[in-house]
């Protein structure tokens, strides 16, 4: 009897201590896991400063999207963000997209544009186009019933974070005037 329970308790010590070490794996995982907003704007030991520049607003299939250029200056250091925030009924949902993330979402587009003919053609019962930057956020549109719909969505997680619009040349004219302001502002 003393024999097994010596054995229960080995093994069981064994199993809450393997427990204990996955679950720490699992939270250094976690906390890896930071968007490039999240990386420049939570330096510690320097003084952060958030400049943000309204743009209109991102005219969306159901209403509207808040746009606006975010400058973070930490130290000597200076990033610029185009952020769009759709305003939710419990929270809001908002990607912040890096200046050089913002060129390859344009790159993206003028890719996406021409092909959406083409995939409308096809008649699938669905297809998917889309880009997707290293933060997350998507652009793209999905083919169903012989039509094509537009969409951006701004976070990786969460529910209620995708914006519907109508064509690629709003994203694209929206994202275009977001360069040039960065642009303009960096002078």
């Amino acid at each position: 009897m003393k024999q097994m329970f010596k054995k229960s308790t080995i093994v069981l010590t064994f199993l809450l201590g393997s427990v204990t070490l996955f679950a720490q794996d699992v939270k250094k995982e976690a906390e890896t896991v930071k968007t490039k907003m999240d990386m420049f704007s939570s330096k510690t030991g320097t003084i952060t400063k958030f400049v943000d520049t309204k743009l209109p607003n991102l005219k969306t299939s159901y209403g509207g999207a808040e746009t606006k250029i975010r400058k973070i200056i930490n130290g000597a250091n200076s990033a610029y963000f185009f952020q769009i925030t759709k305003e939710g009924k419990y929270s809001n949902s908002t990607a912040s997209i890096e200046y050089n993330d913002l060129l390859e979402v344009l790159k993206a587009l003028k890719a996406l544009q021409p092909e959406v003919e083409k995939d409308v053609a096809l008649n699938p019962d669905y297809l998917e186009n889309k880009f997707v930057t290293v933060d997350g956020f998507q652009v793209g549109y999905y083919v169903s019933g012989g039509k094509a719909s537009w969409y951006v969505r701004l976070e990786k997680y969460g529910s209620d974070n995708t914006l519907f619009i109508d064509n690629g040349t709003t994203i694209e004219t929206a994202f275009t005037e977001a360069k040039n302001k960065i642009d303009e502002l960096k002078k």
